[in-house]
């Protein structure tokens, strides 16, 4: 008689076990991308990428990214899909402007998710209550609200020429108050100064989180924290899931599905009309027609990178903010960026070919080789090109990340009062 064990053939069919990005990868992805930049920076002599100024840029465009996107988490959380951000995010830039120059900024702030909410409000309605298809809705919405702003605008602002208004842009409002923590600013900013090996490059990165640091930026990371505990640890939250995943089922058990798809989107434009409030009172302090330049778009995609989770949304607002801000910088940064992805593809090209995965190693290995010829064979980039980058990074991203996500199963589905009785 045999101990000898065989193993267990795999069932036919079976689902493969597909790996887990857990939050320790994460920071060690984060720092083996410090470790590199710096090492390029070293190199190269150019350490814009980590410069105090470079990061607090790309925390600003970051702001209005993430709120559209955590506005749209919020809303197909629910099962409703919101690709009206953008509107509701030009309804919070009017609103927040007009108001913000009337009253105060503060005013502004509120009066701007107002009119985000209202665009939410009217979302809810065409899509929940009258049953319509939710893209015909959204896109509806990205024709309707700018058309209506640029309108009234029209109208308003000539009687306010004196104050600063023109055809298409409001008077300004006063600015919102920043943050500088004293002494631990200056400090970091000596040691950026002495571009140590990695020491300066954390300190610049540190020093350009703590100086000169907007309000709304902090109110905007509080927002993202208390929606991650609303959504994933409340019996609220549970609820407002559940409509997104089987209202039917929901709805058997006692939920109110319409009641809490309309407050998700209604609370999703509220966010949508924050990150357009943030364009025209901190980015700009005035309203101009065409402001938000499709960063609602962006959020929409921020939401997906992050796989409708708070924590990857913040991941991916981050991502895209840092490419969004570089065209406002110096444009070396962008041409060292070059050798950075360069080296970044052929760590991955060594990784796939370790693991075996010779057709995407040799693919990464062209990438790598002709972004490193790009980046050797010319001093800079061409403006047309930096402008472009975000939109750039926003298809590339998408079509990396499409494999492992997984939304909620009844989203963008017509539900109707009902069904679950």
């Amino acid at each position: 008689m045999s101990t000898a064990t065989t193993a267990r053939p795999k069932t036919p069919g079976a689902p493969t076990k597909k790996s887990k990005i857990t939050w320790p990868i994460v920071l060690l992805l984060i720092a083996g991308a410090l470790v590199l930049v710096s090492a390029v920076g070293a190199a190269t002599g150019n350490h814009g990428l980590t410069a105090s100024g470079q990061i607090n840029a790309a925390l600003g465009a970051a702001v209005p990214i993430a709120m559209a996107g955590l506005g749209g988490l919020w809303s197909e959380r629910a099962g409703v899909v919101n690709i009206g951000l953008e509107g509701m995010m030009v309804a919070g830039t009017f609103c927040g402007a007009w108001v913000g120059f009337l009253v105060n900024p503060w005013v502004g702030l509120l009066a701007g998710m107002a009119g985000g909410a209202l665009g939410g409000l009217l979302h809810a309605l065409v899509t929940v209550t009258f049953g319509v298809d939710h893209i015909v809705s959204g896109v509806g919405i990205n024709l309707l609200i700018p058309g209506i702003c640029a309108y009234v605008n029209r109208i308003y602002y000539r009687d306010y020429v004196a104050n600063g208004a023109g055809a298409n842009q409001s008077p300004p409002a006063d600015s919102l108050p920043t943050i500088t923590i004293p002494g631990l600013s200056d400090w970091l900013n000596d040691i950026e100064g002495h571009h140590w090996f990695l020491v300066s490059d954390v300190a610049g990165i540190v020093g350009g989180v703590v100086t000169d640091l907007s309000v709304v930026i902090l109110i905007a990371a509080a927002l993202i924290v208390a929606s991650y505990f609303l959504l994933w640890r409340t019996v609220f939250g549970l609820r407002l899931r559940s409509c997104g995943e089987n209202p039917t089922a929901a709805e058997s058990l006692g939920v109110n599905v319409y009641k809490y798809k309309y407050f998700a989107v209604i609370a999703s434009g509220a966010f949508a009309g924050l990150a357009g409030a943030y364009l025209s009172l901190v980015a700009a302090h005035f309203y101009k027609d065409g402001q938000t330049q499709g960063r609602g778009f962006i959020g929409l995609a921020a939401m997906i990178f992050g796989n409708w989770m708070p924590g990857g949304l913040a991941v991916g607002s981050g991502l895209f903010g840092f490419t969004d801000s570089l065209q406002l910088r110096d444009a070396d940064n962008v041409h060292v960026l070059l050798l950075v992805i360069a080296l970044a593809m052929g760590l991955l090209a060594m990784w796939h070919g370790y693991r075996r995965k010779y057709t995407t190693a040799v693919i990464s290995l062209v990438v790598a080789g002709g972004l490193g010829l790009w980046y050797a064979l010319t001093d800079s980039v061409e403006r047309p090109l930096i402008v472009a980058t975000p939109y750039v990074i926003t298809l590339v991203v998408l079509a990396l990340a499409s494999q492992r996500l997984r939304p909620p199963k009844a989203d963008g589905q017509i539900y109707r009062k009902g069904e679950g009785k």
